[in-house]
């Protein structure tokens, strides 16, 4: 397999739970009092929720698989999974950003929560520690990545902010 259990329990508890807390501390959309109401008849999964799950999770994913071969190609296999757990955290800590809003998080702004930034600094953090640290990156089952391994891996973890806001300017052309 190309993650072990350690590393996805890891993921799980650490990059996606600090996001979570963050996002759930996100301010008050300024401009909440100028929407529709929502149909009370509606399920949470109405309008196009489960397209847009699909979707993302596709994406992340993907991108997951797209580290593993790029470093299993160019390097070997422990780099390859090494690169593709790398991944995996980082991209949940940078799409964080991206399902806060609805809207461009460059209109919005990328600092509106400070939380967020805080959540994505000590996830960023903790997750180089593991890879950086040798005792625990043998607990992880993980190799010391070098300079151009790091840089292909924040460049795909990074890759989402771009992918969702195309996604969310063609949505816009939809309205």
């Amino acid at each position: 397999s190309i993650l072990f259990a350690i590393q996805l329990l890891w993921v799980n508890l650490v990059t996606d739970s600090l996001p979570a807390i963050a996002l759930g501390l996100e301010p008050i959309d300024k401009n909440i009092m100028h929407r529709k109401p929502q149909d009370t008849k509606k399920g949470i999964f109405a309008d196009g929720l489960w397209g847009k799950i699909f979707f993302e999770g596709l994406m992340v994913g993907g991108i997951t698989l797209l580290a593993f071969s790029v470093g299993n190609f160019l390097y070997q296999e422990e780099v390859g999974r090494t690169m593709a757990f790398a991944t995996l955290g980082l991209i949940e800590l940078f799409h964080a950003f991206n399902i806060k809003t609805e809207e461009s998080i460059f209109k919005q702004g990328l600092f509106t929560n400070p939380y967020l930034v805080g959540a994505f600094i000590v996830g960023a953090l903790l997750q180089a520690l593991v890879i950086i640290v040798p005792e625990i990156a043998q607990i992880f089952k993980v190799v010391p990545l070098n300079q151009t391994q790091w840089m292909y891996t924040i460049l795909l973890s990074a890759s989402p902010i771009l992918i969702m806001e195309v996604q969310k300017y063609i949505n816009r052309g939809e309205q």
